[in-house]
């Protein structure tokens, strides 16, 4: 009888381990090399939300690391800690960061932020001129024919430029390489620098990126605006699985309560923003 208390005993203890380690761990799922979202010394604008969070809740922040590609959900947020045990309930993590508002991949909490895509245009090559993305429409074909921006395989920029004929004045670019060293934000950094591109148009945080790699007053950042079928603005939440409703509402108040600290992160990185609708 002894020995079955004990036995009962120590799988309480365990159980209550388990359950502590639970609740002082904020499990953030994120990408190592993806600035200035996230990276793996935690100085993206996620990284330090994350951090926010996590003090708020007396918890420590950790992460599950995997790139930013198709399956990242599956690997990271819905993959179980048992591979083998399907049963068990035990995840590798329980928040990314970041998803588009109404990502249907997750449950999401409210928009915490809203930007917008970006015509990036590298001063002193000759477009200095360009105020507005419709300029480009127009220019003559000598012109034209020097244009060097920057198409990915997909995004609001590729469809606006296919409905103003500048697919061929295109360089293209995938939106999930799979580079090891390099994220998109990352590459056409380096790629305005060798010049191989002139200008490109990219998502705000992403652009806020490449200007901060270089000295001040190196860009052009104009926003671009919606046309018909085209929308470049777009609202950004918080993703939990599906089902996990108590972590969706305790993010939604930690974002309420947060606000303007969460506001004061993300200038600090000089992304532009937009206001959420209410």
């Amino acid at each position: 009888m002894d020995n079955m208390r004990k036995i009962l005993l120590g799988l309480s203890l365990t159980a209550m381990m388990h359950s502590a380690t639970a609740v002082e761990t904020l499990k953030v799922c994120a990408d190592p090399l993806n600035p200035p979202y996230s990276t793996k010394d935690e100085q993206g604008f996620e990284n330090k939300i994350a951090e926010l969070f996590a003090k708020d809740l007396g918890q420590k922040v950790e992460y599950t690391w995997f790139a930013q590609r198709i399956g990242f959900i599956r690997n990271t947020l819905t993959a179980d800690v048992d591979d083998w045990d399907a049963t068990s309930n035990k995840f590798k993590c329980d928040v990314v960061m970041g998803v588009p508002a109404g990502y249907d991949l997750t449950l999401n909490t409210e928009p915490y932020y809203k930007s917008t895509y970006v015509l990036l245009i590298a001063k002193g090559r000759g477009w200095d001129d360009i105020k507005d993305a419709n300029q480009l429409t127009d220019l003559p074909d000598p012109r034209l024919d020097k244009l060097k921006i920057a198409m990915f395989d997909r995004g609001p920029g590729t469809t606006w430029m296919q409905q103003n004929g500048l697919l061929e004045q295109g360089i293209s670019y995938q939106s999930m390489s799979g580079d090891s060293e390099n994220n998109v934000a990352m590459q056409i950094d380096k790629d305005f620098k060798a010049k191989k591109i002139d200008m490109v148009i990219l998502w705000g945080p992403m652009a806020a990126y490449v200007i901060s790699q270089s000295p001040k007053d190196s860009y052009n950042m104009i926003p671009m605006h919606a046309t018909p079928g085209v929308r470049f603005d777009f609202a950004m939440s918080m993703g939990v699985r599906k089902g996990d409703k108590d972590r969706k509402a305790q993010l939604d108040k930690l974002i309420v309560k947060n606000a303007d600290k969460i506001q004061k992160i993300i200038e600090s990185y000089h992304i532009p923003l937009l206001p959420l609708q209410k």
